[in-house]
């Protein structure tokens, strides 16, 4: 397959020496799995040269293969520079490194590219799988005119400097880096190189440069001649002024996003809206499979059902989106009409409109209109569709008609299930259809996922503390991706279901994949940022966002408030303020509202401030756990022990009324009973506090592993009962981990459990870690908002 560039022989071309990939295999594997990245990074097919076999073109012999030369013309060059490869004997070094970087620096591109946000890359993309020479990194600079830079694949431990691996532990890694990830990374510089070079504008040559004689002009002249140069000075800027504007505004890339609006039904027989429902529905999820759209929810667009909804400019305002789908058709017997038009939001424009009337003798009469309609509009909009998003637009998910209706049906009834606030009697109304659906065609992928979410909902909470927690759930997800293993939907709640069994790569992986069919997955992006909540800050942050501009139905309350949640353990206090202020004006949950505002002041360790907010939730809400909580905590740590022991006793008999209990506050109970005189009752909940954490840590109990404070919770009640070596062993347990939120500095600092050894080295020693690993997490994150333009 020939480059994406016309006149180029491939679009990548990897270099290595052939001992490098003896051993293991390390090269094949990477440029297999670089392939796949590429894949999911890319709308086109990115061609690859990688010789693998040992016969030709990589022979450490100075004969240059004569059918090299074609093949070094391509885009970026991947060098894999090993402890061996900086070797100017080598043919690697000398025919492909060298050869490329002389051949390149010609061409109507050159060597060193500008990319889109202005900064410059450099087409030779080196790889490091060993720490190098200072000799080695000269060779390669001298070759480069610059910098050696790169992406690092080095597994480093102590004595140990080789490439990085796939199952390799990041943790213990000293390089800290992540074999997954450092390919994201690698595929991610090939696009901006790319991007870069077709924004590529060749420069006007250069008028050469002439030695001008001075000659005399006569003043009259001078003067006729400037005053037309003022004029004609004068014209073009008037022309400038009224036109250029106008010229350069078409090119001018308006976000192609799109919000589809509830189908109006003309039909006579409302028992049909069901029908049209799901016309518009199918359109809504072809639209989402296109990479180059940004598609809203159906949860955002309901809210506008109905005659009295707002004008276009109003709606597209309020979900932030520059084109609005809007349709309505008719169901009589065997033949339907539909109407389907495409608006530009901001002058009303109609762009695109079409009638449809179709006997429906087959599925393919439906799927094949429904299809028709997504790829007009992306016509339309000048949108990218890939081949394998055209596939999946065609596609024709049953060919029995009678599942299909039954499935249709099914659909309607569980979407009722949520705008009604749960109603039961359409869930169980949505798995009879689902079942009647697989009756007459027991290969239907997508009524397996629906009764796999119909399970969800129905079970959840009774099979909370089973053995078999949700097993159904992949078993039916796992039946529909036997009959189709692309569906998006059903990669999304096997994301939800080993997310809630703990297992966060795996669930990744699933969200992952369903992105991959549906780039505008809100769900996937949602699950994604919550489980990064708990591990990585900034991907917590990139995930919801992505979440909350693809939802704006009630859904966006919550994605706000866990957006407002992750700025704020980031340090970004004001961002997280805005959040939580766009989520009070969407619901106007004023104590949620004020527990947030309550929760960023003790963040930074403002705890009169904290309770001022905490206590305005309290007058609103007196049984509010989240209130009774952080209030409790906030008069702790103010040394207001007696007002403490108050908030937290309430706190207790709230969470015995609603049959919860919270281990991660028994210790500080514990501590305000102690402070209070009550000696035995203290005991008595430090003990509960050690027992709970060592059963968390030891059982399989979703997140049971991954809980950040569990180690430190221990350390603080060893610490207060003396015992250091347990202490600190638990505090190194913990000071493992990477994510240091905004408050823990602070608190470890502060916190009364440690009183007893807050002046020892040791303990010292792991303040200044914690406070490092914070300031590492927050300067990650601002480099981010800078990048976006955010902050």
């Amino acid at each position: 397959m020939p480059s994406l560039i016309p006149g180029f022989e491939y679009d990548i071309f990897i270099s290595y020496r052939q001992k490098d990939n003896k051993y293991d295999g390390w090269v094949t594997e990477f440029v297999t799995n670089l392939k796949k990245e590429l894949e999911a990074t890319f709308k086109e097919e990115i061609s690859v040269y990688f010789d693998i076999n040992p016969h030709d073109g990589l022979l450490e012999t100075h004969d240059v293969d004569a059918s090299l030369t074609g093949k070094l013309r391509c885009l970026v060059f991947i060098p894999i520079i090993s402890r061996t490869y900086c070797d100017p004997k080598s043919f690697a070094w000398e025919h492909e490194f060298k050869a490329f970087a002389d051949q390149v620096s010609k061409d109507q591109f050159g060597l060193k590219i500008k990319l889109p946000n202005g900064n410059v890359a450099n087409r030779v993309l080196p790889l490091r799988i060993h720490e190098l020479d200072n000799e080695d990194i000269k060779l390669c600079e001298s070759a480069l005119g610059g910098v050696l830079r790169g992406i690092e694949f080095i597994y480093k431990e102590p004595g140990v400097n080789r490439p990085l691996k796939p199952d390799d532990d990041e943790k213990i890694n000293l390089n800290k880096t992540k074999y997954r990830n450092q390919i994201n990374k690698v595929a991610n510089a090939i696009k901006e190189i790319i991007t870069g070079m077709g924004l590529y504008i060749p420069q006007l040559e250069e008028a050469p440069k002439e030695i001008l004689t001075p000659k005399f002009v006569p003043w009259k002249n001078r003067k006729i001649k400037i005053i037309a140069a003022s004029l004609l000075a004068l014209a073009l800027m008037i022309i400038g002024y009224f036109f250029i504007p106008k010229l350069n505004a078409s090119h001018i890339q308006i976000e192609k996003s799109i919000a589809v609006l509830p189908f109006i039904n003309d039909s006579p027989d409302q028992e049909n809206t069901y029908f049209i429902n799901g016309l518009m529905e199918e359109i809504l999820d072809n639209l989402q499979k296109i990479r180059d759209f940004r598609v809203l929810s159906r949860t955002s667009t309901e809210q506008f059902r109905g005659t009295s909804k707002p004008t276009i400019p109003e709606i597209a305002k309020k979900l932030d989106v520059n084109y609005i789908v809007e349709g309505s058709g008719q169901k009589y017997g065997n033949t339907f009409r539909l109407r389907v038009q495409l608006i530009a939001a901001k002058n009303e424009k109609h762009l695109w409109a079409e009638s449809y009337e179709q006997e429906i003798k087959d599925t393919k009469d439906i799927f094949k209109i429904q299809s028709q309609i997504a790829q007009t509009i992306a016509s339309e909009l000048k949108a990218t569709i890939t081949p394998d998003e055209k596939q999946l637009i065609e596609k024709t998910s049953t060919t029995n008609l009678t599942a299909y209706d039954f499935y249709q049906r099914g659909k309607s009834e569980h979407t009722k299930y949520w705008i009604d606030n749960g109603n039961r009697a359409a869930l169980k109304k949505a798995e009879d259809f689902y079942h009647k659906a697989l009756e007459y065609d027991s290969t239907f992928a997508q009524a397996y996922t629906g009764l796999a979410r119909v399970f969800w909902d129905m079970h959840f909470w009774e099979e909370y503390f089973s053995a078999n927690y949700m097993d159904s759930v992949l078993i039916l997800c796992d039946i529909a991706l036997s009959f189709d293993n692309q569906l998006a939907e059903a990669y999304t709640v096997k994301g939800e279901y080993f997310h809630i069994k703990g297992n966060i790569n795996k669930a990744i992986d699933e969200y992952d994949k369903a992105l991959k069919i549906n780039p505008n997955s809100w769900e996937s992006y949602s699950g994604k940022g919550y489980l990064y909540e708990n591990d990585d800050q900034l991907m917590a942050i990139e995930n919801l966002q992505k979440a909350a501009s693809l939802n704006h139905g009630p859904e966006l309350v919550n994605l706000l408030r866990r957006l407002s949640e992750a700025y704020s353990l980031s340090g970004f206090i004001e961002k997280a303020k805005d959040y939580n202020l766009e989520a009070l004006k969407l619901d106007s949950d004023s104590v949620q509202y004020l527990l947030s505002f309550g929760r960023l002041e003790w963040h930074l360790g403002n705890y009169k401030k904290a309770i001022e907010f905490l206590g305005k939730g309290y007058a609103l809400n007196s049984n509010h756990i989240g209130i009774l909580d952080n209030l409790a905590y906030s008069y702790l740590f103010s040394c207001q022990y007696k007002e403490s022991l108050k908030y937290y006793i309430k706190y207790i008999e709230r969470l015995k009324a609603i049959g919860q209990f919270n281990i991660n506050e028994m210790h500080r109970i514990g501590y305000a009973y102690f402070k209070n005189g009550y000696k035995n009752e203290a005991e008595n909940y430090f003990d509960k506090q050690i027992e709970s954490c060592y059963n968390l840590i030891k059982s399989d109990r979703p997140y049971a592993q991954q809980l950040l404070y569990t180690y430190y919770d221990l350390a603080g009640v060893y610490a207060f009962r003396g015992d250091k070596d347990k202490a600190y062993k638990n505090l190194k347990i913990f000071n493992q981990k990477q994510r240091i939120p905004i408050w823990m500095p602070t608190l470890i600092k502060t916190d009364p459990l440690f009183e007893s050894i807050r002046n020892e080295p040791e303990f010292q020693q792991i303040v200044r870690d914690v406070e490092s690993k914070y300031q590492a997490e927050h300067e990650r994150v601002r480099k981010w908002l800078e990048e976006q333009g955010m902050h």
